[in-house]
């Protein structure tokens, strides 16, 4: 069985153009990091003309489909009935991105059958990050 899902998903850029076109994005979600989630932009779709990646949980995501998360760097809130709008703060300034609704719960069924909601705790491996924690602090 896989241990990773990676989705495509189109990603509507809220900007000061009247029409902004879809940028690509990808969801990643890693069993081996199961509280995460990864949503990735491509170097042509952001202003400094790199890659980016943005870390944030899977249960604000799965929240924030249905009614407004976040408090931090990445905001997630329903947008009417098939658009869900996704917030990126940065020293920079802010991203404000609109996907679809459907993308996200698909992705979310997805990375729920690889790791339930609420057994994530069984894919941490405690005993071996604490002993690698301790191996680099001699």
């Amino acid at each position: 069985m896989s241990i990773v899902i990676e989705q495509p998903v189109e990603a509507r850029l809220v900007a000061a153009a009247p029409r902004m076109p879809n940028i690509p994005a990808m969801l990643h979600y890693d069993r081996r990091d199961p509280y995460a989630v990864r949503m990735t932009f491509p170097a042509p779709a952001t202003l400094e003309g790199v890659e980016v990646c943005w870390t944030f949980s899977r249960e604000l995501l799965a929240a924030g489909v249905h009614e407004p998360e976040g408090h931090g760097d990445v905001r997630v809130r329903p947008y009417g009935y098939d658009r869900t709008v996704m917030e990126f703060h940065a020293p920079e300034g802010i991203a404000v991105v609109h996907v679809m609704t459907g993308e996200l719960r698909r992705f979310l069924e997805a990375t729920s059958v690889l790791v339930p909601v609420g057994l994530e705790y069984l894919q941490l491996d405690l005993d071996h990050d604490l002993a690698e924690l301790m191996r680099d602090a001699c």
